[in-house]
C-alpha cells in the first residue's frame, strides 16, 4: 500500500471505529447485552469490508488505472451482496439485537464513506505526471 491509500484508510476507519464504540454503548444503555453485541457486531463488519476495499483497489492500481477502476467496482459489489447475505441469513437471529446492529452498519457505513471522500479530497494526487515532457515543447 502506498502512503496515501493508508492515510485515506486511518482517515475513515478511525473516527467509524469512534462511532462504533459509541454505538455499542448506547445500545448497551438503551438495549442490554444483546444491543452491544449487534453494534459490535455491525461495526466490526463494516470495518472489515471497507478496509478489504482499499487494500484491493490500492493493489490495482499498482497494476494500472484501468484495474483500479474495475477492483472498485467488484469490490462494491462484493460488498453489497455479502452484506445482503448476511442481514439475511441472520434475520432470525436471537443472539444479537438486529436493529442495534442494522442500524449500526448504517451509521457506520456513512461515517466510513464520508471520512474516505473527505481524506481523498484532502490528498495530493497529480493528475498529470511532473516528469513526462510536454509534447511540442524541445522534443525533437
Amino acid at each position: 500500500m502506498q502512503a496515501n491509500d493508508v492515510r485515506v484508510l486511518k482517515s475513515a476507519a478511525i473516527p467509524t471505529f469512534a462511532v462504533g464504540v459509541v454505538a455499542v454503548a448506547v445500545s448497551l444503555l438503551t438495549i442490554g447485552g444483546k444491543g452491544a453485541l449487534g453494534a459490535a457486531i455491525g461495526t466490526l463488519l463494516v470495518g472489515v469490508f471497507f478496509s478489504i476495499s482499499v487494500v484491493a483497489v490500492s493493489y490495482a492500481a499498482r497494476v494500472s488505472p484501468q484495474m483500479m477502476a474495475i477492483a472498485a467496482m467488484v469490490s462494491y459489489l462484493v460488498k453489497v451482496v455479502a452484506i445482503m447475505v448476511v442481514l439475511v441469513s441472520f434475520r432470525d437471529t436471537t443472539a444479537w439485537n438486529t436493529q442495534a446492529f442494522a442500524w449500526t452498519v448504517v451509521v457506520c457505513t456513512l461515517v466510513w464513506t464520508g471520512f474516505e471522500v473527505r481524506a481523498f479530497m484532502k490528498t495530493k494526487i497529480l493528475y498529470v505526471d511532473p516528469e513526462a515532457g510536454v509534447p511540442g515543447k524541445g522534443d525533437s
